[in-house]
């Protein structure tokens, strides 16, 4: 029939199974780029080792891993959470395929849709609301968190990139922030508003630390500092807020008041558009201004006030 038994049964007995793939194969790769490694060791460990690591990854179908991930969104998880097991799954045996790993022909993961996530909050900050979360955080008992907090809100960075932050990152004269390795893990530079340049000249400085804003009891950066937020925010009556809506709040700040997509994009530094656009929340009085040219560019004879400074189209 064309076939050599021989060579199929060398195949066979080459299959790895799922434990031995990601011991010797997938976590020493994933180790050497990803940042979010030990997330993956962690989702692995508790969830698709002890369900999967037996079994031979040329015996894992289609129907196993549609049964993995509904019975991880039926034991209570969220939807994002069961996709995230299917999304690494994925991942492996794309990994497998390109690598040859013997007997690995198709992914099972294939034609598997992800659940429908629904999660995008929409919450950012007022001028009135970022006043009193400031003044908040001026009478934390840590001292960092007046400048951590207001940087994140001027410069629209993320927490753990303000956290990481070192003194030679930035460059005062040229007014750059030079990101190390961001969530992408590529370099990115942020430009340095009024705001952020006063506030680095007044931030403390401690002879041989490198780090901006270092823990003083440490010397290094700190490993949280949720506790020290959530005094703060809920003092200032903003329990609802989480610090990277912080991040949103610049952006829909910059937005509402004239500035594109693509500036913020780069600010931000979003590989793509549509995940910018995420942050195009228009302030109320924005809308009600745009709502207000159809009123002044028709001037229908209704008795209503002049709009100051309004001028209709001619």
């Amino acid at each position: 029939m064309g076939e050599d038994p021989i060579e199929q049964k060398r195949i066979a007995r080459a299959v790895p199974t799922f434990a031995e793939f990601i011991e010797g194969q997938y976590l020493p790769f994933i180790g050497t780029y990803k940042k979010s490694w030990e997330t993956d060791r962690s989702l692995l460990k508790n969830h698709l080792l002890p369900r999967f690591g037996n079994r031979y990854m040329d015996e894992i179908t289609r129907i196993d891993i549609v049964k993995m991930h509904s019975d991880r969104r039926a034991s209570g998880a969220a939807p994002g959470s069961a996709n995230r097991l299917l999304i690494l799954m994925r991942y492996c045996y794309n990994l497998a395929i390109r690598w040859e790993v013997p007997g690995i022909k198709a992914n099972p993961c294939a034609g598997v849709p992800l659940l429908e996530v629904n999660n995008k909050k929409e919450r950012y900050l007022s001028q009135e609301e970022a006043k009193r979360l400031y003044d908040a955080v001026c009478e934390s008992q840590n001292p960092m968190l007046r400048y951590v907090v207001p940087l994140l809100i001027l410069s629209g960075a993320r927490k753990r990139e303000v956290l990481d932050a070192k003194w030679e990152d930035f460059d005062l004269e040229r007014r750059i922030w030079r990101i190390p390795t961001t969530k992408a893990g590529k370099p990115r530079h942020v430009p340095l508003a009024d705001g952020a340049l006063h506030l680095l000249s007044t931030t403390p400085r401690t002879d041989g630390c490198p780090w901006a804003f270092a823990n003083p009891d440490t010397g290094k950066p700190y490993v949280s500092i949720y506790c020290a937020w959530h005094t703060a925010r809920t003092k200032a009556g903003l329990a609802d807020v989480r610090m990277h809506d912080l991040r949103h709040s610049f952006a829909s700040l910059l937005i509402n008041n004239g500035r594109t997509l693509y500036e913020v994009q780069h600010i931000l530094g979003h590989t793509q558009a549509k995940t910018t656009a995420r942050y195009a929340h228009l302030s109320q009085d924005t809308l009600l201004a745009a709502a207000n040219t159809a009123t002044v560019a028709i001037n229908l004879p209704l008795g209503l006030p002049r709009l100051e400074g309004a001028q209709p189209h001619a």
